[in-house]
């Protein structure tokens, strides 16, 4: 999933070009797998500052994305006009996750702490976004007031191995993480 978005909805899509001339729009989705896209029946999009329901009457798996067709957008130009948009949900339509695993949304704007060789605490940034790479996911954290510098960090999502704890109430993350790299 991508980013929290006003009002408690969470992105899950983004409309990213029109398909063929009766109006279909590409659909990529950030859900995992694809599919779970398709389980979701409230789908907003914001549009001038406005959060408005996305109808679609029909959407269907096309390649490695998605198409779909939106209720009264039946021509080229004005599906054109959906491009760039992106597809959210109320956030507690989110199924529910086992302990200790967590929607990329919930680690955007953590900050992120970890032990320097003297025991101290030392805060190295916040999560600004999660990049997939196909082995693992990779934290993209930011300066921030009150970090050590002002170097932006890659740090593999292994948790365990990297990523040692996760307080969302607390809003850190602690990591084993040289702050050199």
């Amino acid at each position: 999933m991508s980013a929290l978005a006003p009002q408690g909805r969470v992105i899950i899509a983004k409309i990213t070009a029109v398909y063929g001339v009766k109006g279909w729009v590409k659909i990529h989705s950030f859900t995992d797998p694809l599919s779970n896209f398709f389980g979701y029946s409230d789908v907003y999009f914001c549009k001038s500052g406005k959060w408005q329901r996305a109808e679609f009457d029909e959407c269907r798996p096309h390649g490695k994305g998605i198409v779909g067709h939106l209720v009264g957008v039946d021509d080229r130009d004005a599906a054109a006009a959906f491009c760039g948009l992106e597809l959210a949900v109320a956030g507690d339509a989110l199924p529910a996750l086992e302990e200790d695993d967590f929607y990329w949304h919930q680690l955007i704007g953590l900050k992120v702490n970890t032990l320097l060789s003297s025991g101290e605490s030392c805060l190295l940034g916040e999560v600004d976004h999660l990049l997939e790479t196909g082995a693992n996911d990779v934290l993209v954290v930011r300066k921030c007031a009150g970090s050590i510098d002002d170097k932006e960090r890659l740090i593999p999502y292994v948790p365990g191995q990297f990523v040692k704890n996760i307080d969302l109430d607390a809003k850190v993350i602690s990591v084993d993480w040289d702050p050199e790299f």
